[in-house]
């Protein structure tokens, strides 16, 4: 069933976006075995504007919904990711018009390689590495937004903890360090990219998620 959002939105410079309400797309990792991520991609049909490119599942927000909303509705319907399988971690509006137009990336995680399914919009649905993304030919928006989005895969030191088990089980997940970028947080694997380790208890901060759950202790320092 269609929803109000679908449409162009114009800007004055001539310039149209699709959503007439902004659009949101969901950027969901989940692990890989040397302990880096994959992202989960989506291959538009020929017949979509910039077919054939690759991009994020994603499409126009309608009037009621909130862009994680958004984002989580389109994953369901363009790759069949159920809702209750991944974890929202935050979102970042990476593209605007004059319009007043806006498109919102939500990050999100999975614990593992979800099976998709997708509908007449996506010719396929593929994880790729992380550091591969880069070799397809990506949707003009989502290439100038990626640099920005990526994660760097940063191994946790779990010396001097005393109940490694309840690091371990958060793990992995993606941290936003807001303006120094995203880090892709595991405990096991070949430790490509950094090592960090978690403060002490005397200056733990807590971090929590949209939805107000506790999700990790602060970093002492990431390493190089």
């Amino acid at each position: 069933m269609r929803g109000d959002g679908d449409g162009w939105a114009e800007s004055p410079d001539g310039t149209r976006q699709w959503g007439r309400f902004g659009a949101a797309g969901l950027l969901l990792r989940a692990p890989l075995a040397g302990g880096g991520s994959a992202v989960l991609l989506h291959h538009r049909a020929a017949w979509t504007h910039q077919g054939g490119t690759w991009a994020l599942p994603g499409g126009a927000r309608d009037s009621h919904e909130t862009s994680v909303h958004a984002a989580v509705r389109e994953a369901e319907e363009e790759a069949g990711i159920a809702p209750g399988s991944i974890r929202v971690r935050g979102s970042r509006v990476t593209a605007t018009a004059p319009s007043g137009w806006t498109y919102t990336t939500v990050i999100a995680d999975a614990a593992d390689q979800l099976r998709t399914r997708g509908n007449t919009e996506s010719q396929d649905l593929i994880w790729v590495p992380e550091d591969e993304v880069e070799d397809r030919p990506l949707h003009p928006g989502f290439a100038a937004a990626w640099p920005a989005l990526r994660a760097t895969p940063t191994r946790i030191s779990l010396e001097g903890i005393a109940d490694t088990g309840v690091v371990a089980a958060a793990l992995p997940r993606t941290l936003d360090l807001a303006g120094q970028g995203f880090l892709w947080l595991h405990s096991n694997g070949d430790g490509v990219g950094r090592t960090a380790r978690i403060s002490a208890p005397e200056s733990v901060t807590e971090q929590t998620d949209l939805a107000g759950n506790v999700l990790f202790l602060t970093l002492d320092q990431v390493l190089s």
